[in-house]
């Protein structure tokens, strides 16, 4: 029986027109061969499955093809007929990942010189070049920038940030672009028809999305599910395959955080979970529907070619995303973002997912600058369309006094005193402090008290309430990074004083006994100094 051959090896396109998605390359290349303009070292970039190694591997055979039509290699002469077989030693592929040392580059230095054998240049492909080390990149550029007249050079990377600049600077650099969720739509229906297969659209449509622009993976996961499948390949039957969802699924998940229904969400939860649902993956894709949610509120109808899906589905994001808040919608994408990067350190991943969704279904309830921008949204649309608060809202109804005694008369309780609002510098305060808290968990629990009392010249005065000495201690120890990040707010050069409530010490009472047995409790004795 042969062997059988993955699609994205057996359909790999042997011609420049085949290849979906790169059209100024291909142009390009074609032009140079038709011209006879071949460079001597080529630098193809880009992410992974967008046809860089099926570039190189078709320009090899159309530099040395006998009659090339238009640039393209004919597949009829001797020439391209052995390397389509790969029986020649003309074309060397390298893997750079395993042959990355200073003797490997060495070696292919010394056996340039030797002549091709059957056709007009000798090729050499190095793939993922960026692996090379230090030693073996200066080994390779003397030979890179002048090699012989027959030696033609093709890398191939995606991380071209990665090479020296000394190599950048000798070669053509040709930047690979993802390939639209349509083009790899129409690829695989032509190889379906290839084979004699069936797919449904919809199925099609959530292969490509899955792919995230690759052909290679696009085609990978079209095996797996031909695979699967008896008969046509259905939407259904790609969602198992993938762990995914679907479409439908989120839209009702997400419809559960917007009412702010917590039980439902986690109800889904569950059945995502016993239908064999991976958490983050579940996560991934709850961060990617909230994406789509916030581009839909910016970008109206556009969405539909920005994100490469279909009218009706862009129609119903555009809906879904009016009952989002702004801040409540960016919120919720974090929340999930942030659980999906959680959960490769937690045994028990679904506990994460669903801390996150009750989080973001009550959003609101939180004591947090965004909680607070919730319900400051949700009270001025309340009052927009006339109808009442909502309970998350409403402020708590207080429960009824006590009756007064007969022989005195109730006193009227004083008003509380109103709070003032916030100044501009106290926002932007309170802004960077949760900032800093989010970037750096170990800091929050020391700067959460911190209060901002005002800004005199080039001081910013704060405050911290009772007894904080070691908290005050700590804080200014590291002054310095907070003080830049409150002066890079601000616009100006600023330093940071931190006080307390409370009167200072007495002059000459030293540190008692029992605060210097409770400092080495808590601390270790190794952490403690006693200074005058």
């Amino acid at each position: 029986m042969a062997q059988y051959q993955a699609l994205y090896r057996a359909w790999r396109p042997d011609r420049f027109e085949d290849i979906c998605g790169q059209e100024a390359i291909t142009k390009t290349l074609r032009r140079q061969i038709m011209s006879g303009h071949i460079a001597h070292a080529y630098l193809f970039c880009g992410s992974r499955g967008t046809g860089k190694t099926t570039a190189a591997k078709v320009l090899a055979r159309a530099v040395n093809c006998l009659r090339p039509v238009d640039g393209e290699p004919c597949g009829e002469c001797d020439v391209c007929r052995e390397l389509k077989d790969e029986r020649t030693m003309d074309v060397l592929e390298i893997d750079a990942a395993s042959n990355n040392g200073v003797d490997e580059v060495r070696l292919l230095r010394d056996r340039i010189v030797y002549p091709p054998t059957v056709g007009k240049y000798k090729v050499y492909i190095i793939d993922e070049v960026h692996m090379l080390s230090t030693s073996a990149f200066n080994a390779l550029l003397k030979t890179l920038e002048e090699p012989p007249a027959h030696a033609v050079f093709i890398l191939a990377t995606t991380e071209p940030q990665k090479l020296p600049a000394t190599v950048l600077s000798r070669c053509q650099r040709y930047d690979f672009k993802r390939i639209p969720a349509s083009l790899i739509v129409s690829r695989m229906k032509v190889i379906l028809n290839g084979i004699g297969r069936e797919a449904d659209d919809d199925a099609l449509q959530e292969i490509a999305a899955a792919a995230e622009g690759g052909m290679r993976d696009a085609l990978s996961l079209l095996d797996m599910c031909l695979s699967y499948a008896q008969a046509t390949v259905s939407a259904s039957l790609v969602r198992e395959v993938l762990g995914t969802t679907g479409r439908e699924f989120m839209f009702a998940f997400v419809g559960a955080l917007e009412k702010s229904d917590a039980g439902e969400a986690l109800r889904l939860i569950d059945r995502a979970m016993r239908d064999g649902r991976d958490a983050q993956v579940f996560a991934r894709e709850t961060a990617a529907h909230m994406r789509l949610l916030m581009m839909a509120r910016l970008v109206g109808n556009d969405l539909s070619a920005l994100a490469e899906i279909t009218p009706e589905d862009a129609a119903r994001f555009v809906e879904q995303s009016q009952l989002f808040e702004r801040e409540r919608l960016t919120r919720a994408m974090e929340l999930f973002i942030r659980a999906e990067s959680d959960m490769k350190w937690v045994s028990n991943p679904r506990s994460i997912l669903e801390l996150c969704t009750v989080r973001a279904a009550r959003i609101s309830e939180e004591k947090s600058v965004a909680g607070l921008t919730e319900r400051i949204e949700a009270l001025e649309k309340a009052l927009a369309a006339g109808t009442a608060l909502p309970a998350s809202a409403a402020p708590a109804a207080k429960p009824a006094a006590a009756p007064a005694k007969a022989d005195k008369p109730a006193e009227r309780p004083a008003a509380p005193e109103a709070k003032a609002p916030a100044s501009e510098e106290e926002k932007v305060f309170t802004g960077v402090i949760e900032k800093i808290c989010a970037e750096t968990p170990s800091i929050r629990g020391y700067l959460r008290d911190l209060k901002f009392v005002g800004i005199d010249g080039d001081v910013i005065n704060t405050r911290l309430d009772g007894k904080a000495n070691f908290q005050k201690q700590f804080l200014e120890r590291r002054a310095d990074p907070i003080g830049k990040a409150l002066s890079d707010a601000f616009g100006r050069p600023l330093k940071l004083n931190i006080t307390t409530s409370d009167a200072a010490r007495p002059a000459g009472k030293g540190v008692s006994g029992r605060d210097l047995s409770t400092s080495y409790d808590i601390f270790g004795r190794d952490k403690v100094e006693l200074v005058d």
